[in-house]
């Protein structure tokens, strides 16, 4: 994925919200990061961890992920046929809606988790307000980031990502939503107080209602008991 992929780290993001749900999960051991760009959501975290892995697909990152992981594989994850075994927590996050085959890799991702692993999964919500008020005025214009990025192959409401999680062998165990990043888009215009400010009141209404003002849907599920396995591809 290019570069314009960075990490969000302020108050609501959905990299925040990922790093508060994996220190809360209590999940150490062995960590998974799939599409880590450049690993830094990984280093937020990687005192838990005895043993960090990396996969990417930008050549480019290769100095970043040696830096913050134990390894890193270069890799298309449309043509993974197996991941690392025995990991107790696996990353995707803003991956899956890039995928042509979610279910595959997410097939895959449980096979490779510990029977108490946890899966932190991040996406786009395409039923954001702002998406639907777009749309009732006739606009769906893709873009270089965000909801409508021009790379997505996939969107997600929270009730189809809930559907291809559990679909794949994993029941859930938390969902969270993340506030409109709205310092992205007004950075340059308003004070950062104010900005801070919109920000302290926007949280908490998007986990109110996250089916609406989520800007991204982000999970956390483990594998269920009896679930079939995939089949080697």
């Amino acid at each position: 994925m290019p570069n314009v992929y960075q990490f969000k780290d302020f108050a609501g993001s959905s990299h925040r919200i990922l790093i508060d749900m994996i220190r809360r999960s209590g999940v150490r051991g062995k960590l998974l990061d799939l599409g880590a760009a450049g690993g830094e959501l990984c280093e937020a975290v990687r005192d838990r961890f005895d043993s960090t892995i990396a996969f990417e697909y930008d050549a480019g990152r290769i100095p970043q992920l040696r830096r913050r992981f134990d390894h890193g594989v270069i890799a298309d994850l449309e043509r993974v046929g197996k991941l690392p075994p025995n990991c107790d927590a696996i990353l995707l996050a803003d991956v899956i809606e890039h995928l042509r085959d979610p279910a595959a890799l997410l097939q895959l991702v449980r096979t490779s988790l510990n029977p108490g692993g946890r899966v932190f999964i991040s996406v786009p919500n395409i039923a954001n307000l702002t998406i639907r008020v777009g749309l009732l005025f006739g606009f769906f214009i893709y873009r270089d980031r965000g909801i409508l990025d021009s790379t997505h192959l996939r969107f997600y409401t929270m009730q189809s990502l809930r559907k291809e999680v559990e679909a794949a062998g994993f029941q859930i165990v938390e969902l969270s939503g993340s506030a409109v990043p709205i310092r992205l888009i007004l950075g340059g215009y308003v004070p950062l107080p104010l900005i801070r400010l919109g920000e302290a009141i926007l949280s908490p209404l998007t986990q109110l209602w996250k089916a609406l003002l989520a800007y991204q849907l982000i999970i956390v599920a483990m594998p269920r008991p009896g679930a079939i396995s995939a089949p080697d591809r």
